[in-house]
């Protein structure tokens, strides 16, 4: 298998459809980072603070890089890549603000066939949660629901992803398929460019403090939900009211 060439930039959309009770749509454009593991992108010092990419923002946050942090928790799955490369899609640190609804891991053996995905997902509450995913020849994986994403759904359902890994064009789709309910879908499309330094800086103007962008999108539309009178579920162990997460 041939990987991408990286490091790579990817200016997208990303796009959230519900449809019960009522049909509710966003979209927002944001960019994100294709990049190698083991070859991290050097930037210059002057666009330096616009993408950093820290082993605390991942995972448990206390390993000394993302490549160690993923290794320990494939070695938990008692999966071991053995060195092979591992492909990230990610915000990365943008003016020292950083927030990953979701971050993806294309895992190789050492002779580059895949091995698995991992798809680490975080929520606006602080919350942390990795899937192990296996995606067949079509690309799509298939895993249950485990963490409080959203305060207007329960932690219940099953996720179908499609993953193909980015080239020329970045296509990827999430369905959440719950009990009695039509499906929540969402979906990030975009186009490859070259990570050089003028277009990160095109990119940074288009999209001021991205990152930031993102989180407060998703506290906006959530708002709107909220007031729509869409029902809050708390998430487990909490009495928390309100609402963050629009999907």
């Amino acid at each position: 298998m041939t990987l991408p060439d990286v490091p790579a930039l990817y200016p997208c959309t990303i796009h959230h459809v519900r449809r019960a009770p009522f049909r509710y749509a966003l979209r927002h454009r944001t960019y994100l980072w294709l990049v190698d593991l083991d070859r991290m992108p050097q930037l210059p010092l002057l666009t330096r603070s616009l993408a950093r990419f820290w082993a605390r923002d991942h995972f448990t946050g206390d390993a000394p890089t993302i490549r160690t942090a993923l290794d320990g928790f494939l070695a938990g799955h008692g999966i071991d890549l053995a060195g092979g490369p591992v492909v990230m899609l990610t915000h990365a640190r943008v003016l020292g603000h950083v927030f990953n609804p979701l971050t993806l891991y294309w895992c190789h053996g050492p002779d580059g066939t895949p091995r698995c995905v991992v798809a680490e997902v975080h929520n606006t509450y602080g919350g942390r949660h990795a899937y192990l995913l296996h995606p067949g020849p079509d690309q799509v994986a298939a895993t249950d629901k485990e963490f409080y994403v959203s305060p207007f759904f329960p932690v219940d359902g099953r996720y179908e992803m499609r993953l193909p890994l980015p080239g020329e064009r970045l296509h990827l789709s999430l369905r959440l398929d719950r009990p009695g309910a039509p499906p929540f879908t969402a979906t990030v499309h975009g186009t490859r460019r070259a990570a050089t330094p003028a277009a990160l800086l095109r990119l940074a103007l288009r999209h001021p403090w991205s990152t930031l962008a993102v989180s407060a999108a998703i506290r906006f539309h959530g708002i709107r939900l909220f007031l729509r009178g869409l029902p809050v579920r708390p998430r487990p162990g909490s009495h928390h009211r309100h609402p963050e997460i629009p999907t």
